[in-house]
């Protein structure tokens, strides 16, 4: 895949992603929920102006930099050592059962973001060395997202898992 291509269709994905988040957003009565999916949409649209000034930089010059590409939520290793700490908590929370059709709306999300993960990894394995920086950030930020909205689908369930570890054990 060429860059400009790969640049058009990264732009659909970050737009179908930020439109989920944005609709779930104004859809959702829980305002844990609200906020989550409100976040998510501004990350999103973050995505989608970064890709619109790298498309529009190679239109005008024939090449892109790749300037740094910041994020709202915190990064893979900072979810992960939240994690282990949750690991050693005991008790688990549960939002309200009237939170049912954010369910819904996260488990979108979630396939959402593993196509979007599935196609920046795909980037990364294919294109020229010169292009890989630039979707390697985006696989970095997405697989984060992979997890964070795991993470809120687990805490949703109150199946006593927060980032895949399990917040309580029924053997005490």
């Amino acid at each position: 895949m060429e860059l400009q291509e790969a640049l058009s269709v990264a732009l659909d994905f970050e737009r179908k992603v930020r439109d989920h988040y944005a609709q779930s957003a104004r859809r959702t009565q829980d305002p844990q929920g609200h906020k989550v999916f409100a976040t998510l949409a501004r990350e999103e649209q973050g995505h989608v102006d970064y890709l619109e000034s790298r498309l529009a930089e190679w239109r005008a010059r024939g090449e892109i930099t790749a300037a740094p590409l910041t994020t709202v939520l915190p990064p893979v290793a900072w979810i992960q050592a939240e994690a282990g700490k949750a690991a050693a908590r005991t008790g688990a929370s549960q939002r309200p059962a009237g939170a049912l059709p954010e369910m819904d709306f996260l488990k979108e999300a979630l396939e959402l973001e593993h196509k979007t993960s599935g196609f920046y990894r795909s980037l990364v394995a294919q294109l020229a060395s010169s292009h890989r920086e630039l979707f390697a950030r985006f696989l970095e930020i997405e697989d984060g997202h992979v997890l964070i909205v795991q993470a809120e689908i687990d805490a949703l369930a109150g199946h006593g898992h927060w980032f895949d570890f399990m917040e309580f054990s029924l053997e005490q």
